[in-house]
């Protein structure tokens, strides 16, 4: 019988993708629980795996996201006060992975010297852990990228940290307008060296995009 055009090109490609969602899915599977908190440079736990951060505005659903990657509802907690948590926030995933969350930056009511965080522990932090494999920063869909969003882009550049935008919230954005806010959102990635061209796009609530979020950080173990 004869095989249909391009369909044994394909099917490599499709098992390909399905071995890199189930690996995600295996790694997200495992008890995920938090085991260290630190404020300061010399309060660092010792590296101990392979890292990956989540940074982000303070509204940017950070909790959410790390919540619906670990299936677990409360493991990480947002504050009611934005710009309250100034701690770098470690979570163990199956003794596999470190889940790091960062503080948020952005937010209107925050004074100088919790500002200067993203200048001081967290700079450190990025520029120095040997372990750090990828940034996930953080982007809500539903608005424009703001200037300290781009700012933060720089420090990572800065840092040589590799970095991948994730948007967040799109159950919020209608498809057309989603479609042309990923593709501006790449086209702001293409502008930074240390930045992922790829944008990955992901809701919470709907769960749209944590599986490819899982097989994306699967992928750098």
């Amino acid at each position: 019988m004869t095989e249909a055009p391009g369909l044994g090109a394909a099917a490599p490609a499709d098992a390909d993708e399905a071995a890199r969602i189930e690996a995600g899915r295996k790694l997200f599977a495992q008890p995920c629980r938090f085991f260290y908190a630190a404020q300061r440079l010399d309060q660092l736990p010792p590296p101990a795996g392979p890292e990956i951060a989540f940074a982000g505005r303070s509204n940017a659903g950070k909790s959410s996201l790390v919540n619906a990657l670990t299936g677990q509802k409360t493991l990480a907690r947002a504050s009611n006060t934005p710009g309250r948590t100034r701690q770098l926030n470690f979570f163990s995933l199956g003794r596999k992975l470190i889940l790091v969350d960062m503080p948020g930056y952005g937010y209107a009511q925050a004074g100088k010297a919790i500002k200067r965080d993203w200048q001081g522990l967290m700079f450190d932090y990025l520029r120095g852990r040997p372990d750090l494999r990828r940034v996930l920063l953080l982007l809500d869909a539903r608005i424009e990228v703001k200037a300290s969003d781009v700012a933060v882009m720089e420090l990572l550049d800065r840092a040589a940290v590799n970095y991948q935008i994730v948007l967040t919230k799109i159950d919020g954005v209608k498809p057309p307008a989603l479609a042309r806010k990923i593709a501006a959102t790449q086209a702001v990635a293409r502008k930074h060296p240390a930045a992922h061209p790829v944008v990955i796009a992901t809701s919470s609530v709907s769960g749209v995009g944590i599986e490819a979020l899982r097989a994306e950080i699967a992928g750098l173990l």
